[in-house]
């Protein structure tokens, strides 16, 4: 409700501020209108008094040739920076966040609310954890008004997610956290598809290469540095033009191959299983997902220390002697 009410009064204000425009550019008009003679006059006798007197003249003109270099310099840049435009809007380049600013976030939030109702989104990711779980994401209140969605993650227990986490080497930043990060992203697109909505989730076991968001007629770009966290890095909007030679284009086209590509398993999001398809789409074979199976085996030993173990010992001298630490690692 609140939602639609801004939006309601946004709208009034960009209309009022066309209106304002017009009304400052025929104020600025005729009072430039009614200040040209006054304005001559004074110019001819500050003349009067120049064209005699060397040294001002002098002054006049070292202060003409700077001020023609500036406009000279600032149409030469203008004419570029529109060269430059013009490609951008070629390419389909939008807006371009070179750092995550709070005005970034903001517009990024707004464009993203607008374009995902209704929609299906298209998402290529790492964990999921600060797209979907976090309630500051950037698509946490958007797939709550989605139609349905595609989703690709890592396969957290692959070498690549390994590799990845000792390349960022950050102390809060651990393997198990990022496992703990897709276990939360897959219990919410459970929720998801619960409440009826069309979600699928593919699991990929190569290094991440670039954080992909389709939203409709846009597209949100970052890339995954070797070994920088994907939140310092810059991020691209780029947006769909009828002639499909755009950035939009290529990127839409990449997710297409990945999502086909049948060396990447689907989650089964109802019976936790890594589903292996081949090129028609047929299913190969079922495996089940890793971390469900490490909990199961951590619980069963537990379980059996518990059963061998003498009275009073307690879980913690089991972790003293090794078993359990090398499990969770």
């Amino acid at each position: 409700m609140f939602q639609e009410i801004w939006s309601t009064v946004r709208a009034l204000l960009r209309d009022a501020a066309g209106s304002l425009y017009h009304i400052v550019v025929v104020a600025l008009s005729a009072g430039i209108a009614l200040l040209l003679p006054a304005g001559a006059r004074h110019f001819l006798s500050f003349w009067s008094r120049v064209e005699h007197d060397k040294f001002s003249l002098i002054a006049v003109e070292v202060t003409v040739a700077i001020l023609l270099i500036f406009c000279l310099n600032y149409f030469h840049r203008s004419m570029r920076d529109r060269a430059l435009a013009t490609v951008a809007t070629g390419a389909g380049l939008v807006s371009f966040f070179p750092r995550r600013t709070r005005g970034a976030q903001r517009r990024i939030k707004q464009l993203r609310e607008e374009q995902g109702t209704g929609r299906t989104i298209s998402v290529i990711g790492s964990s999921g954890h600060s797209t979907f779980v976090d309630q500051v994401g950037g698509l946490s209140s958007v797939l709550d008004k989605c139609l349905g969605a595609r989703i690709m993650l890592v396969n957290p227990y692959s070498q690549e997610a390994s590799a990845r986490i000792q390349a960022i080497n950050h102390p809060e930043f651990t393997l198990e956290k990022f496992r703990q990060e897709v276990r939360q992203s897959i219990q919410l697109l459970k929720r998801l598809k619960a409440m009826g909505k069309a979600v699928k989730l593919k699991l990929y076991s190569d290094s991440p290469l670039m954080k992909l968001v389709i939203l409709g007629d846009y597209l949100w770009l970052q890339h995954y540095h070797a070994d920088l966290d994907v939140k310092t890095m810059p991020e691209y909007v780029m947006r769909h033009n009828s002639k499909d030679h755009g950035l939009y284009t290529l990127y839409a086209h990449y997710f297409v191959q990945r999502w086909g590509s049948g060396e990447i398993p689907e989650y089964d999001l109802d019976t936790d299983e890594l589903v292996y398809r081949n090129r028609t789409g047929n299913e190969i074979r079922r495996e089940r997902f890793e971390i469900e199976t490490a909990s199961e085996e951590v619980g069963a030993l537990i379980e059996s220390l518990e059963l061998t173990a003498e009275p009073g010992q307690s879980e913690t001298s089991y972790g003293a002697i090794g078993l359990l630490p090398s499990l969770r690692d």
